[in-house]
């Protein structure tokens, strides 16, 4: 894609993501909902990517994808700061690095999409079972099939981001002017995903396999399984 196209894209998906976390704010029901989901998920995933955790190589990626992807934490700051610098950022990094934030904001904009239906029939008090259930009555398949699709696409695009020569010089000497702007949640989301897949051996390979275990789990949840995250 060009850039004016991934620009729209972001600009587009960005406007999503904020409606859904306004939406939350204004409703203090589901936003308390949505945090107990995102706690849950997030809980729930590092048990099933405990290996990756645990594993030196892998780790600092693994922590990237849990809290940055999927955390309970507030993302409003970093989309904010998105939002006021895309000018910029069309007009400074290269057509690569542009399109993995892109792939990011769409994810979010999926998820937070899907983590909205599924806080409304949760509520905050539920288990393992009531979370199978919402997951399979208030998401689809083709909308976690293109999730995880998603997921993919943004690991791949880390995986070639790192091979670009100089970005990582650029992205270091981005930190000063990037704080006194007020734009430090940014750059930090930026530095720490371009980080761990710079130093993680087989990086490829480490998104390869959450990919292939939640694929597995969604294709479990929706045949009816009993243990649907037995997947490792």
């Amino acid at each position: 894609m060009k850039k004016e196209e991934l620009v729209q894209t972001l600009q587009q998906q960005l406007h999503a993501v904020q409606s859904e976390r306004q939406g939350a704010q204004r409703d203090p029901a589901l936003l308390a909902a949505r945090t107990a989901l995102k706690q849950f998920q997030s809980q729930r995933l590092a048990t099933t990517h405990a290996d990756l955790l645990a594993a030196p190589n892998s780790r600092e990626a693994a922590l990237f994808f849990l809290e940055e992807l999927y955390g309970a934490h507030d993302l409003s700051q970093r989309d904010a700061d998105l939002e006021r610098i895309i000018p910029t950022m069309q007009r400074l990094l290269p057509v690569n690095a542009l399109q993995t934030i892109t792939e990011a904001i769409v994810l979010d904009a999926l998820s937070e999409r899907l983590d909205t239906a599924m806080a409304r029939a949760l509520g905050t008090q539920f288990d393992l079972n009531d979370y199978v259930a919402a997951y399979r009555a208030c998401t689809t398949a083709p909308d976690r099939t293109r999730q995880l699709a998603l997921v993919q696409a943004l690991g791949m695009s880390l995986c070639e981001l790192v091979r670009i020569p100089f970005l990582n010089a650029t992205l270091h000497m981005m930190r000063g002017p990037a704080r006194l702007a007020g734009l430090g949640d940014l750059q930090q989301f930026l530095e720490r995903g371009f980080t761990a897949f710079k130093r993680m051996k087989q990086a490829g390979q480490f998104v390869t396999t959450i990919v292939g275990r939640e694929r597995q789990a969604m294709e479990h949840i929706y045949a009816g399984a009993s243990a649907p995250f037995d997947v490792v």
